[in-house]
């Protein structure tokens, strides 16, 4: 063997480890760029899964109602939740820092395990939303075989939720049968959360494009309005998005069923905003930004 197939096959080597590394490096150990900061979001983070209200408001859901089933968490933003029994589990009931950190997937590859239980409908929704990622980004979801960090998708009687970013270990996907999985456009939201994205009504700079139209909030819910940081949201240099699928409706947390999100731009998606039928143009580019794709 010459001295070039000796140095190929090093560089062979290094390479498979840095791949190896990378799929089991601890979150405190990452790039700082692969990191997802939720520092500003504090304790509304955790809580447990709420069978009591948010599954029963789901489990009512009118189909006809303008609203988005994830509209009716009580949950961080209705829809953003890092399970007690998981912070429990990995880090002895106490907050520590890392607790304010998430991170990319690696690669762009999401094991996933489905616990359901599923109808053979809900089944082809939630494939049809993984199938929206693999044709239009470089994101693939793969079904899990040993992987330590994974999503589990299931079905309980607590509303549509997930966490941000990945966490490490077995994290919760919760899309609530039947009404979290009427159409594939809600998986497609939830598991952009699990992929390190917020809600686009709740962007630094969101004032210039819409107005919050607090008379009509519930007042419980005036927390879900609140704007993130620049820190803790980057928007990729995409514009606002009425479109984006990460947006709420217009009367989303309405006490009375007035609008609560008023469009200040008549563009032509301003009508969009709420919209669960796929991925927007926008939607594409930053998940297509984040996880550096080449398409």
């Amino acid at each position: 063997m010459d001295n070039r197939e000796v140095i190929l096959g090093s560089l062979l080597l290094l390479i498979l480890l840095g791949i190896s590394l990378a799929d089991s490096m601890p979150l405190e150990d990452m790039d700082s760029q692969e990191m997802i900061d939720l520092t500003d979001l504090g304790d509304t983070l955790f809580g447990n899964p709420d069978v009591e209200t948010t599954g029963a408001l789901v489990e009512a859901l009118d189909v006809e109602s303008p609203l988005n089933p994830e509209e009716l968490g009580t949950y961080h933003e209705g829809d953003i939740l890092i399970p007690l029994s998981y912070r429990d589990a990995r880090f002895n009931g106490t907050r520590n820092g890392i607790l304010a950190l998430s991170s990319r997937w690696p690669g762009g590859v999401v094991p996933y395990e489905i616990k359901g239980p599923f109808t053979s409908q809900e089944l082809g929704n939630i494939n049809h939303a993984f199938r929206e990622y693999h044709t239009r980004t470089c994101v693939r979801f793969k079904p899990r075989t040993t992987e330590k960090d994974y999503i589990s998708i299931g079905s309980g009687k607590s509303g549509c939720w997930s966490s941000i970013g990945r966490l490490g270990g077995r994290q919760e996907v919760n899309l609530q049968s039947p009404n979290c999985l009427r159409t594939y456009g809600t998986p497609i939201h939830e598991l952009m959360h699990a992929l390190g994205f917020f809600h686009e009504q709740n962007r630094h700079e969101r004032d210039s494009y819409v107005r919050v139209m607090k008379d009509n909030i519930k007042p419980e819910m005036m927390v879900n309005f609140e704007k993130s940081s620049s820190r803790t949201q980057y928007g990729f240099g995409v514009e606002y998005d009425y479109g984006s699928v990460m947006h709420y409706s217009p009367t989303s947390f309405t006490r009375n069923g007035q609008p609560t999100l008023k469009a200040l731009r008549a563009t032509s998606d301003a009508s969009q905003m709420g919209q669960r039928k796929g991925f927007s143009a926008g939607d594409v580019r930053k998940i297509n930004a984040m996880y550096k794709c080449k398409v």
